[in-house]
């Protein structure tokens, strides 16, 4: 009786353990010891047109393009026993259909000597890259913007503002508010395009090894003492964290300007609260256009607010110039982070939705650390 409970309770497990993987939303396989197709999910049965039973009869070479690389990403994961995340991996071919663009990711199966479990998406990650490639080209439009505007426009503004300074003298108290609104408005925009002017720097990044912690806390310090004096703050920081490698000055100006945004969209909620987030994600690597060089950005910081979240027709251009939900902003703030991130070989991301808004910035290390040291020494973020 005790044999037939477990061998019940075993056939009970793993009912569930099937019906929950057919339930993802996303192709799931798993490739065994000799490279065979030994599980495929629903999912994953339509994604490559074949049912399970027709899959386990062949290795996974045989269904995807020759030389892909999940083949190597495999052999990886076998070697290192860890899993592996791979973007915008094409896996395009007469049998899965033309524009397969695919996220990858690979795991080792511990109770499975060699084998490993795939999970195939195709739209993540790959998504996001695409648009911070549109953000970066959206801020070199507006560095030519900037540059036209601070020859063309500065100048007469100037002569504009003096012209009024001189009216002032001899205008009335009602044509004196008059010429002060000229003189304001005028250096209202002179500020505008000097903010603008930022974009028109083409200057190499000066990058050093960098400690986010201390350029966090910083952070949290400034925010502290001014806009963010009735907010709550906590931190989820990696102790173990290698540095990064960037300028300072720039990251202190990057999260600022992502803390405050954070406080301006908590507005006066009592229990508003911003959360700062360090981790290493390794794994991730983003491809370089025009080479097979690919930058490994395992550096993970976020910073987290409970706010109203951001509107989901915005959030897809929510990086572009000139575009903000602020009543007098600028819609710079956000572009300019963008550009930065980008200079740094970097990129930021937003996931939104009410109570819970997240911009997670992706960076690579310093050149100085060992990355498989921090691999293996990171014990996951503090609490």
């Amino acid at each position: 009786m005790t044999n037939d409970a477990s061998l019940s309770s075993a056939h009970a497990g793993s009912a569930v353990a099937m019906a929950v993987l057919n339930a993802i939303q996303n192709p799931v396989i798993m490739v065994d010891d000799a490279g065979l197709v030994a599980f495929a999910n629903w999912e994953a049965e339509a994604f490559f047109g074949a049912s399970a039973s027709h899959l386990a009869r062949y290795k996974i070479s045989t269904f995807i393009p020759f030389g892909s690389p999940l083949l190597a990403l495999i052999d990886q994961v076998r070697e290192r026993r860890a899993p592996i995340n791979e973007y915008r991996v094409d896996l395009s071919s007469p049998r899965l259909g033309q524009d397969k663009l695919v996220d990858i990711y690979v795991a080792p199966v511990t109770s499975e000597p060699g084998s490993v479990v795939i999970v195939f998406q195709e739209r993540s990650m790959a998504d996001k890259i695409d648009r911070q490639l549109t953000h970066r080209a959206a801020a070199r439009s507006v560095t030519g913007l900037a540059s036209m505007l601070a020859h063309e426009i500065k100048n007469p503004l100037s002569g504009i503002r003096g012209a009024a300074q001189l009216l002032e003298h001899s205008a009335t108290d009602d044509d004196r508010a008059l010429t002060r609104l000229i003189c304001d408005e005028t250096d209202r925009i002179v500020s505008l395009v000097d903010r603008m002017e930022v974009f028109s720097d083409e200057r190499p990044v000066d990058r050093v090894p960098v400690n986010i912690h201390s350029v966090l806390d910083h952070v949290k310090a400034v925010a502290r003492a001014g806009f963010a004096r009735h907010i709550k703050i906590t931190e989820n920081y990696d102790p173990s964290l290698p540095s990064v490698y960037a300028n300072r000055d720039q990251l202190v100006q990057v999260f600022l300007n992502l803390v405050k945004n954070a406080a301006e969209a908590i507005g006066d909620r009592p229990d508003g609260e911003v959360v700062l987030t360090t981790a290493y994600r390794p794994g991730i690597r983003l491809s370089v256009a025009g080479t097979r060089e690919k930058i490994s950005l395992p550096l993970e910081f976020c910073v987290q607010d409970n706010g109203p979240g951001v509107p989901a027709d915005l959030l897809p251009h929510l990086f572009d110039p000139f575009i903000t939900t602020k009543t007098n902003g600028s819609g710079l703030g956000l572009a300019l982070v963008a550009k930065i991130i980008g200079d740094h070989g970097g990129i930021i991301e937003c996931d939104s939705q009410a109570n819970k808004t997240t911009f997670r910035v992706l960076m690579p290390a310093s050149k100085d650390a060992s990355l498989e040291d921090a691999t293996i020494t990171s014990t996951g973020p503090s609490r």
